[in-house]
């Protein structure tokens, strides 16, 4: 997804997997889904054109700046509800919207391409901004708390831990040493620091992912949704996930064996689907997606 000045309608989001996402959510024009991280509404728009005036859709989102960009470019839906809130609080925001079960979920996990090239959000390791790297701009911690305030130890332990960052130690020290760190390139500096020349930028992009996930508390929030969506699933409901690094496919996966070891669900894709040679020329931020679908049959 991705921030730059927009014309009117325009949509700052290519949709990763939009052909696989419908086919395996088998949509129902009178159904009702929920696209639990809706961003900017790449997804969202082609769901909601599958589906009739009884049709519903739920969107939610933690970042209230995709929430308000998508009461605006799908205003012309009168069947879409929108809610800025956590997708693991599922259970809550369906009592609210007063709908009881849901006929399929999609839960994208990627970060939007707003939010990567922000000039203020502190995403990406390219572009100098604050440290900031929340989702929600109401969360009071930021990235910039967590790099002064974590012990050098705390430090070498998340990057490791949600990157499995071989140079996580010295990349620790380094931050440490060079406290206070309030942004980007200081950081980017301190881990240019501690690690060679060779594949540099793909450890940036594993101790900013780490940062990232830690801030935000993504894998906990994961594993509590994946506790929960089964029970909100009609019969025949579907799930679709697409996730973007091997933390959280793993998750997925695990928590998926585990439903389909009760019988509560079917594994629709025994291996995860990648987008096509087509699209990861189109749109590079598509290379490291994974889709996972399931069926509620319990």
């Amino acid at each position: 997804m991705i921030k730059r000045p927009l014309e009117s309608g325009a949509n700052p989001h290519i949709p990763i997997m939009v052909k696989e996402v419908i086919q395996h959510l088998q949509i129902s024009k009178n159904g009702t889904y929920i696209d639990c991280t809706i961003g900017y509404g790449g997804h969202a728009r082609h769901i909601l054109e599958r589906l009739s005036s009884n049709g519903k859709l739920i969107g939610i989102d933690k970042d209230e700046e995709a929430i308000k960009f998508c009461k605006k470019s799908l205003s012309t839906y009168n069947n879409v509800q929108l809610f800025h809130k956590s997708y693991h609080k599922i259970k809550d925001i369906l009592s609210i919207s007063k709908t009881q079960k849901v006929d399929g979920m999609l839960l994208d996990l990627g970060l939007s391409s707003a939010q990567l090239d922000s000039k203020s959000r502190g995403f990406s390791y390219k572009i100098d901004s604050k440290l900031d790297m929340r989702f929600d701009l109401n969360q009071k911690f930021k990235a910039e708390d967590l790099l002064n305030i974590k012990s050098k130890k705390e430090l070498a332990d998340i990057i490791f831990k949600y990157s499995d960052e071989r140079r996580s130690r010295a990349i620790a020290d380094n931050i440490f040493k060079m406290r206070p760190i309030k942004n980007v390139f200081t950081l980017v500096e301190a881990i240019r620091k501690s690690t060679p020349p060779k594949n540099r930028n793909k450890t940036l992009a594993r101790v900013f992912q780490a940062i990232r996930i830690a801030v935000n508390n993504e894998l906990k929030i994961l594993e509590n949704f994946l506790l929960e969506f089964c029970n909100q699933l009609t019969f025949g409901g579907r799930i679709v996930f697409i996730s973007f690094h091997s933390l959280e496919d793993r998750i997925v996966k695990h928590a998926l064996r585990n439903l389909s070891l009760k019988k509560k669900i079917k594994i629709l894709t025994k291996k995860p689907i990648y987008p096509s040679h087509e699209e990861n020329r189109s749109n590079r931020r598509s290379r490291s997606a994974k889709l996972r679908a399931a069926e509620k049959i319990l």
